[in-house]
């Protein structure tokens, strides 16, 4: 039988994160996360996280490292509100890396869907019943790519694009009501 998840950007989507983020001691869970985890779970979906990770390809730091980033995620959100993450995707590839072995444009960089492709692989996922939810235009632009529906996360009108988002909410909390709303309209 086909799953259903929710795909989530991981900075300012998750985590309160501007910039490049190596050290698992700087992670900050962004208001209300482990409780709309927990909640999407509970309506039926995984959870996978799906994240460029330029400061990879810029030398600032390593794959090791944003590993034990998103344990630490993990272990927040686990302890926050007992939600549970399924799995962690992430791109180490940027086109202008510094880092000879990452320098490419990869099918998982965002705006790319190769990430939620892969994961629908792995996980058996139904993509039309699946979820991408991001604070960038390309978390969006990649949802569609897959096929799944998208949420734009933002405080402001969404930006003019080629692709428009199904749904703007300003966090993951009033995303995940906009789901529980439709999973239980049908």
């Amino acid at each position: 039988m086909m799953q259903r998840a929710i795909f989530l950007d991981r900075d300012n989507t998750l985590i309160h994160n501007d910039g490049d983020l190596g050290d698992p001691d700087e992670v900050r869970l962004m208001d209300g996360v482990p409780e709309a985890i927990a909640t999407l779970r509970r309506i039926g979906y995984r959870i996978i996280v799906v994240s460029n990770q330029g400061g990879v390809a810029r030398g600032k730091y390593g794959e090791a490292d944003v590993d034990r980033v998103h344990d630490r995620i993990r272990q927040l959100v686990r302890h926050g509100g007992g939600g549970e993450i399924d799995r962690f995707y992430f791109c180490p590839y940027h086109p202008d890396a510094k880092v000879d072995q990452y320098r490419c444009e990869h099918p998982w960089r965002k705006p790319q869907p190769g990430m939620l492709l892969q994961a629908a692989q792995d996980l058996g996922l139904d993509l039309p019943s699946c979820w991408t939810i991001g604070d960038q235009l390309r978390d969006i632009e990649a949802g569609w790519a897959a096929g799944t529906r998208t949420i734009l996360l933002t405080q402001s009108a969404p930006p003019a694009a080629t692709v428009a988002p199904d749904f703007v909410a300003p966090d993951l909390p009033a995303a995940t009501r906009i789901i529980s709303r439709r999973v239980c309209d049908h």
